[in-house]
């Protein structure tokens, strides 16, 4: 029985600490898969109109224009329909740059050559500013051109 001796100190054990950095890895997985980046902030208000045959839109090759009168987090004066591309927000007249520099820095050089511009207009966004960026984006050499809708029954 000499075997079953007490310790007679009464100290408790170390804890272990071997599993630790596969928790910590875990939740660094975790907070990775669950987190979603915002990459613009939209300062044009973007109340889209509704249609009823809308169809699933390749994101990979696409930039997005948007077109509405300012938002919230607009910090400008000007209180006249704007044009947003990424982060900026351009001129009528800046709108060809604007959306080539776009999609020169986000899309893959593979995919520049078939480019989808992807206009989210506002349903009380003036129809003289999106015809001119049209223009604009025709004069970029950019004539995959598609207009963003919510799913609904449209107006007639």
């Amino acid at each position: 029985m000499s075997k079953f001796k007490k310790k007679k100190g009464g100290e408790l054990p170390p804890v272990n600490t071997a599993s630790l950095p596969d928790i910590v890895f875990m939740l660094l997985f975790f907070f990775m898969v669950a987190t979603v980046l915002r990459k613009n902030d939209l300062k044009v208000l973007n109340q889209l109109p509704p249609a009823n045959q809308v169809e699933k839109l390749d994101k990979q090759r696409t930039v997005f224009v948007f077109i509405g009168k300012p938002g919230p987090n607009y910090k400008g004066k000007s209180r006249e329909a704007i044009v947003q591309i990424g982060d900026r927000i351009v001129d009528v007249s800046e709108v060809k740059s604007a959306v080539l520099q776009e999609v020169q820095t986000k899309l893959d050089e593979n995919l520049q050559s078939s480019a989808i511009v992807a206009l989210k207009i506002d349903k009380n966004a003036e129809a003289g500013l999106v015809y001119d960026v049209k223009q604009e984006l025709r004069e970029a050499n950019l004539p995959k051109i598609v207009f963003i809708t919510t799913n609904g029954e449209s107006v007639e």
